[in-house]
C-alpha cells in the first residue's frame, strides 16, 4: 500500500526584515517539510541599498508571491507585526489565504 503524500504548498513568509534570521530558520523548516517558500528580498527596507522606486517595486513583488501562494507565514517574534506586515496579511487575506503565525498569540 503506497501512503499519499502531503500535499506541497506555496507559502510566502511575511515579517519584519529585523527578523531576517528567525525568517531563515522557518524557511529552512518549512522546505524540510516538503514546501516551497517565498521570502522577502532583504535589502528593501535598507535606505542605503534600495532607491524609493525599487523599494516599491520590491513591495509590489512581495505581494505577487502572496497571490501565487497557498498560505502566508507571518514570522511575528514577540507578537510584533509591523505595517507592512498588516497591510500582507490584509492582502493575504482578500486573497482568501490561509494565514499561519510563528506565534498563535497575536
Amino acid at each position: 500500500m503506497k501512503i499519499p503524500k502531503k500535499k506541497t504548498k506555496i507559502i510566502t513568509i511575511c515579517s519584519s526584515i529585523k527578523f531576517k534570521e528567525e525568517m531563515l530558520k522557518v524557511a529552512i523548516q518549512m522546505e524540510l517539510e516538503g514546501n516551497v517558500v517565498l521570502i522577502p528580498i532583504f535589502p528593501a527596507n535598507n535606505k542605503n541599498t534600495c532607491t524609493e522606486e525599487e523599494r516599491v517595486m520590491l513591495g509590489k513583488m512581495h505581494k505577487e508571491k502572496i497571490k501565487i501562494s497557498d498560505a502566508i507565514f507571518v514570522v511575528n517574534v514577540n507578537g510584533y507585526i509591523g505595517e507592512s506586515t498588516k497591510s500582507e496579511i490584509e492582502y493575504a487575506k482578500s486573497q482568501n489565504k490561509e494565514i499561519l503565525y510563528l506565534e498563535e498569540n497575536y
